[in-house]
């Protein structure tokens, strides 16, 4: 379904999290992708942050979020997957109230064309908590 023109565009204001034990600002190229597409879809990017795959820091981060007034969205990437470390999923689960169904399956579906079955490895997730979003 495409954009309807005559809607008046609306940015919001979008923190970004990159969960990972291995990069920083000067190597998170999943993060400088991300950040670049925010903004040159009109958006604001609000907040930035790196954290190690760790439940209670991503959850102390995404309550942070939730809680700034100023932030919209949250989009995450990294920590979604299967290993012991991955705890993206379980963070997220900590602080939202309400599931957005549909997304994970999307997320995986739109993948399967780019990694094939191994998009079934991905426990993309979704939420929403006092009017915030949440996307991992």
């Amino acid at each position: 379904m495409p954009l309807d023109e005559n809607r008046l565009f609306k940015p919001v204001n979008i923190a970004l999290l990159t969960v990972s034990d291995t990069r920083s600002l000067d190597n998170d190229t999943s993060g400088d992708i991300l950040s670049e597409r925010i903004v040159a879809a009109g958006h604001k990017l609000a907040d930035r942050a790196i954290l190690r795959d760790d439940t209670a820091l991503i959850t102390a981060q995404l309550q942070s979020w939730i809680d700034d007034d100023h932030i919209d969205v949250v989009i995450s990437t990294g920590g979604t997957g299967l290993t012991g470390r991955d705890v993206t999923p379980e963070a997220l689960n900590r602080v939202k109230t309400k599931d957005i169904p549909g997304f994970g399956e999307l997320f995986r579906w739109l993948s399967f064309d780019k990694i094939g079955t191994s998009t079934i490895q991905s426990r993309a997730t979704d939420g929403v908590t006092e009017g915030t979003y949440l996307f991992a």
